[in-house]
């Protein structure tokens, strides 16, 4: 079934400039992937945030200029204040998920990547509820080991802004095949995620893959409460 998530509805009516009792939370999908040009890109469809639906992308450009394209000024603010970017772009961000593929369409940038089958980390994660699976002390207590597992990937870490995040995945599809453009200028062919993302304290995996997932920001300035 087709689910658009375009930027144009994005931030209407649901932004929080404070977090809630739990912090800032975003529960969606993270596609990451990389080109055979050096070009590496993280895409973020959120389903529920503080702003409502919505979806932005990072890119990585081969020399390692980072630049944010997001929908709507309040998420390019939230965002660049949680994330270190060179480039920040306020455009619509739409992506369509459509049976195994998902369509990204932002500004210069256009993807198109089909999605494999469940791996072997996502059949795992699938037999941990998912109420423990995003808790950020079973995240605190997984960091370590998802360190070994995966280079350049933390479940936990220091944010800008005086943050704290926590990434809690609870499902991972791995990307098959995928084909990107940056102002009608072919990317390559798909490749890992190398060398790992430069916009905050983690990458996503080296394999591409779509990760569900559901982060949580918290203010280190505001009362640390329990979940």
């Amino acid at each position: 079934m087709a689910r658009p998530r375009g930027g144009s509805a994005a931030g209407g009516g649901h932004h929080r400039d404070t977090p809630s009792a739990t912090g800032w939370r975003f529960r969606g999908t993270i596609t990451g992937l990389g080109t055979t040009s050096g070009t590496r890109v993280v895409i973020g469809d959120w389903l529920d945030s503080p702003f409502g639906g919505f979806a932005d992308v990072m890119v990585e450009r081969p020399g390692g200029h980072r630049v944010l394209l997001a929908p709507t000024r309040e998420i390019a603010d939230f965002v660049s204040s949680t994330y270190s970017f060179d480039e920040v772009v306020q455009t619509p961000v739409d992506v369509l998920s459509e049976r195994r593929w998902v369509h990204v369409l932002a500004g210069p940038l256009v993807v198109h990547a089909q999605l494999g089958r469940r791996t072997f980390l996502g059949w795992l994660l699938r037999l941990v509820p998912t109420s423990v699976a995003t808790h950020p002390h079973w995240l605190d207590i997984l960091a370590p080991i998802v360190h070994r597992l995966l280079p350049g990937v933390q479940v936990r870490g220091s944010a800008r802004g005086d943050r704290q995040e926590w990434y809690g995945a609870t499902d991972v599809h791995a990307v098959i095949v995928a084909t990107a453009s940056w102002d009608g200028v072919d990317l390559g062919r798909l490749a890992r995620v190398e060398p790992p993302t430069r916009f905050g304290f983690s990458s996503t995996p080296p394999r591409p893959a779509c990760v569900t997932l559901v982060t949580t920001v918290r203010s280190r300035a505001a009362e640390n409460p329990r979940l």
